[in-house]
C-alpha cells in the first residue's frame, strides 16, 4: 500500500512541477516544438538528468529496478510518428495530458480519451503488430551503459550533452515576444 501512496504523492508533485512550468499550457507547448519557449525543452532535459541520478541511485542502493525492453527500429519509429502526431494535434503529450485534466483543461479531457482508446487499440492489436512491426528489426536491448560499460560513465555522460543541450537550448532558442 506505501507503494501507492508513494506514487500517488509522486505523480501529484510532477503534476504541480510541470503545470508551474507551463507545460500544461498547449499554446506554450507549440512554442516550444516552434523553438520559440525555451523553458519547456531545458525543463524536460533537466528531468531526464534528475531521473537518470536517482534511477542510478536506487539501483546501486538496491531500491530500484529496471527493465530494459528489446529496442525494435521500426515499432520505435511508427510510435514515435504516432506520439508526435498526436502531441502535435492536441498540444499534449501523455504526462502533460493527466496534469491538464487535474489543472480542469476540457480539451485535455479529449486528448486523454483518445490516448486511452489508442492505447486499447494498441492492446488489441498486439499480438499481429509484433510480427508486422516489431520483430523484424529488433535490435535487442540496447542502453548506454552497454556501449559505455559502466554505469557511471552513462551517467556522466547523460549529464554532460543534456547539459550541453540545455546551455544551447538556453542561447539560441530566444522566448515569445523577443
Amino acid at each position: 500500500m506505501i507503494d501507492i501512496w508513494l506514487g500517488l504523492f509522486a505523480g501529484t508533485a510532477f503534476g504541480f512541477v510541470i503545470q508551474r512550468v507551463g507545460a500544461t499550457n498547449p499554446h506554450k507547448m507549440a512554442l516550444a516544438h516552434l523553438m520559440k519557449e525555451r523553458f519547456i525543452p531545458q525543463f524536460m532535459l533537466l528531468v531526464v538528468i534528475f531521473s537518470a541520478i536517482g534511477l542510478v541511485i536506487m539501483q546501486a542502493s538496491g531500491i530500484g529496478t529496471t527493465r530494459v525492453l528489446p529496442t525494435s527500429l521500426v515499432a520505435t519509429g511508427l510510435g514515435g510518428i504516432i506520439f508526435g502526431i498526436g502531441w502535435g494535434i492536441s498540444g499534449y503529450c501523455p504526462g502533460t495530458c493527466w496534469a491538464a485534466v487535474g489543472e480542469g483543461r476540457m480539451d485535455a479531457i479529449f486528448t486523454l480519451l483518445g490516448g486511452l482508446a489508442g492505447t486499447a487499440v494498441f492492446a488489441h492489436f498486439h499480438e499481429t503488430l509484433i510480427p508486422l512491426f516489431y520483430s523484424p528489426t529488433n535490435l535487442g536491448q540496447l542502453t548506454l551503459t552497454d556501449w559505455v560499460g559502466h554505469s557511471g560513465v552513462a551517467l556522466g555522460l547523460l549529464i554532460i550533452l543534456f547539459g550541453i543541450g540545455i546551455l544551447l537550448i538556453g542561447r539560441f532558442w530566444r522566448p515569445y515576444g523577443d
